[in-house]
């Protein structure tokens, strides 16, 4: 059995392991675990140790089983664990793969995350899918964003369908991006969905994606900060920070993280059947 822990932040879910032991964190078992409707299912793993001085070495992996240098939603549900453990009170440290983070208890369910500033600023791209173009912008918070400002309304938004087909588009850099569809209704104001990355399908929030496209809208002259964002999972989350009219002195994120359950994963859990081969040929699914 494998102890684990169920957490929510802003719409994503995740399975978080505390000090796993040795070999609990193989891809083949990430897989399985995440998959929804036959295991216990999730939006990606956690994995939080006191491995660093005054906080925690966090490590994010997608339900891919692929590692992933930064997710903010899981960064604040690692957090809220970590306090739920008594490792910390109040304010700790996370360690992750695209820098240290701070984390502070905001408050009911709510933390705050304060990172460093992106190093360069969004960057216009135009990509083109059969005879349509797509213009937008990229630019990196921790891991790579497509951002797209889409005037009609995020109700309609083809976000499964064109973020399948950008998520790796050939002219991105090898690894794609994740995509993120947005509205500006008014300054101060962010309403975003987004197709991530690992997961291969919309995401209730996605908390890089946010900071992204708060970004984009930043630099182009659209908003102001602070800035607080709708995600498609109904929470709200808040951007603050300092921007001086050229670019970012320092900000923060904050929003929902809770502790869901706790429960032990039993050999079930990852003793999952291979996708179905029906009558006429195979089923499109990915193996597990």
């Amino acid at each position: 059995m494998t102890r684990f822990f169920k957490l929510s932040g802003g719409g994503n879910d995740f399975v978080a392991l505390a000090e796993p032991p040795p070999g609990a964190l193989s891809k083949h078992r990430i897989r399985r675990w995440c998959r929804r409707g036959l295991s216990i299912g999730a939006d990606g793993l956690l994995a939080i140790d006191r491995k660093v001085e005054g906080g925690i070495r966090l490590r994010h992996f997608n339900p891919d089983g692929s590692p992933a240098t930064l997710c903010l939603n899981g960064g604040r549900c690692a957090a809220r664990l970590a306090f739920h453990l008594g490792w910390a009170t109040g304010t700790i440290r996370l360690a992750t793969d695209a820098g240290p983070i701070k984390a502070q208890d905001a408050g009911k369910m709510g933390i705050r995350l304060q990172l460093a500033s992106p190093k360069a600023s969004p960057r216009a791209v135009s990509l083109a899918l059969g005879d349509q173009t797509y213009d937008g912008w990229w630019t990196r918070v921790g891991v790579p964003h497509l951002v797209f400002l889409w005037e009609a309304g995020l109700e309609s938004a083809p976000v499964a369908k064109l973020g399948e087909k950008l998520v790796h588009h050939p002219a991105l850099e090898a690894g794609g991006a994740n995509v993120n569809f947005i509205s500006c209704p008014e300054s101060g104001r962010l309403e975003i969905r987004t197709y991530e990355r690992g997961v291969y399908a919309e995401t209730l929030a996605c908390g890089t994606g946010v900071l992204s496209a708060s970004f984009v809208l930043l630099a182009a002259g659209k908003t102001h900060l602070p800035l607080t964002a709708l995600t498609a999972g109904g929470f709200e989350l808040r951007v603050d920070g300092e921007w001086d009219g050229d670019q970012l002195q320092s900000w923060s994120l904050a929003g929902d993280a809770r502790l869901i359950a706790e429960g032990n994963l039993f050999p079930g859990a990852e003793e999952l059947p291979p996708p179905p081969v029906w009558t006429g040929g195979a089923v499109k699914a990915s193996a597990i």
